[in-house]
C-alpha cells in the first residue's frame, strides 16, 4: 500500500497503464467538477485604471446607429469635481480627446472594498 501511494505521489506509471489513467482522471475530474462544488471564495475585482490619465473602455452593444461604450475614469481625473454639473463636464473633459464627440448617458461610482470613490463608469452614446 505505501509503494503504491508513493507511486502515485512520485508519478511512476507508465503511460497508458490503469494507474496513470487513473491519476490522470482524478486530475481532470478536480479541474472541471471541483470547482461547482468548492468554493475557492474567488471573486471578479472591479477594473479600475491603475495609473492617472488611463482610461478603461468597453463596448456595451449600441442603439440603433448609435455605438455604446462605457468608460472607467478615475476619480483623479475628475479634479474635485463635486456637483453633479461639475462631475458630467469633467467626464466629458476626459472622454472627449479620445473618443470625439460623444453624448453622456449616466454615470455611477465605483467604490473600493472600504466604499471610498475610486473612479466612474459612464455610458456613452458615440
Amino acid at each position: 500500500m505505501i509503494r503504491l501511494v508513493r507511486n502515485y505521489i512520485f508519478w511512476n506509471y507508465e503511460r497508458g497503464s490503469f494507474h496513470f489513467d487513473v491519476m490522470v482522471t482524478l486530475i481532470l475530474a478536480f479541474l472541471f467538477i471541483g470547482p461547482r462544488f468548492i468554493d475557492f471564495k474567488d471573486k471578479p475585482v472591479t477594473a479600475i485604471p491603475l495609473r492617472s490619465s488611463e482610461v478603461l473602455v468597453r463596448e456595451a452593444g449600441s442603439t440603433g446607429y448609435e455605438a455604446r461604450f462605457v468608460y472607467e475614469i478615475r476619480v483623479d481625473d475628475l479634479k474635485g469635481a463635486q456637483s453633479d454639473a461639475e462631475i458630467r463636464s469633467a467626464i466629458l473633459r476626459v472622454i472627449q480627446p479620445i473618443a470625439g464627440n460623444v453624448s453622456l448617458q449616466e454615470y455611477k461610482a465605483l467604490a473600493d472594498a472600504k466604499g471610498k470613490i475610486v473612479g466612474y463608469e459612464a455610458t456613452v452614446l458615440r
